[in-house]
């Protein structure tokens, strides 16, 4: 069976998964194809069976992080990010959190009927309660270190201005469930190599996922892995991975990357 690990795959994902055993991949983290917004050389992706498939590889209490957007048509947005989540839960899947990836210099849009876009969805789907769950700190900025709650409930649920209930301040506070990040060169990442993808998603927000969702030597799968990042952020953070791209040239890409990344940090990964 480790000869499937830290290797990428070309070919149709559909066929390829059929080799990964039932119950075998620890985290899946990936972005498919948002409706028709980016070409990918003219490859598309069969959903409800990919889906299907990775409900069957994952293990008990596994995680998939699905990131996705709609397209605007004809005045209104898809709802396909919507249809997704509803189908991974039909078979099986919990929604254990709706997460926002929130570009912090995101490109100008149309904005004569909507505010400007700056956001994409993330998607935590679990084969059950997730059993790694690493959440992210970040200091906590406020100054005080006690305060009196602000708002609360009374018994007959109308909200009061004050609980009067004491509360201390710790140094460090859990993430919201919006994460931050730029895009571009040299903030998504600092290979050029990278951008001959379409559509790169930030290192660091694998990183995020990887660290929240994984453990050390658990494997990362991404069965539309494009220009390797998930894979690559796997390799950094001790981690198997496995990747499928149907398309040769972004194969080549990630495995160029990986290579890259491993002379540069002279890092050796065996089967």
């Amino acid at each position: 069976m480790n000869k499937l690990v830290n290797k990428i795959y070309c070919g149709d994902n559909i066929e390829l998964i059929k080799s990964i055993p039932d119950n075998y991949i620890d985290l899946t983290i990936t972005s498919p194809p948002y409706d028709d917004l980016r070409k990918y050389n003219g490859y598309v992706f069969n959903f409800e069976k990919l889906v299907k498939e990775l409900f069957r590889v994952t293990k008990k209490n596994g995680v998939v992080v699905w990131i996705v957007n709609d397209k605007t048509k004809n005045g209104s947005e898809t709802g396909t990010s919507f249809r997704q989540a509803l189908f991974f839960q039909e078979i099986g899947f919990n929604i254990n959190d709706t997460m926002i990836w929130e570009k912090t210099n995101p490109l100008p849009t149309d904005t004569r009927y909507r505010y400007y876009q700056c956001f994409e969805y993330m998607f935590i789907f679990s084969k059950g309660k997730p059993k790694t769950v690493n959440l992210i700190k970040e200091k906590n900025e406020n100054k005080k270190r006690s305060y009196k709650s602000s708002w609360g409930r009374d018994c007959n649920d109308k909200m009061i201005t004050s609980t009067g209930k004491k509360r201390q301040v710790k140094n460090e506070k859990i993430k919201r469930n919006i994460f931050k990040y730029p895009i571009g060169l040299n903030v998504s990442t600092k290979d050029k190599i990278a951008f001959e993808h379409p559509a790169i998603f930030p290192e660091k927000l694998a990183r995020d996922h990887i660290l929240t969702w994984s453990n050390e030597e658990d494997i990362v799968f991404d069965p539309m892995c494009g220009s390797g990042t998930s894979l690559k952020m796997a390799i950094a953070l001790k981690r198997k991975f496995i990747g499928f791209d149907i398309s040769q040239k972004y194969v080549d890409l990630s495995n160029k990357r990986i290579n890259d990344f491993l002379i540069q940090n002279k890092l050796f990964q065996g089967d």
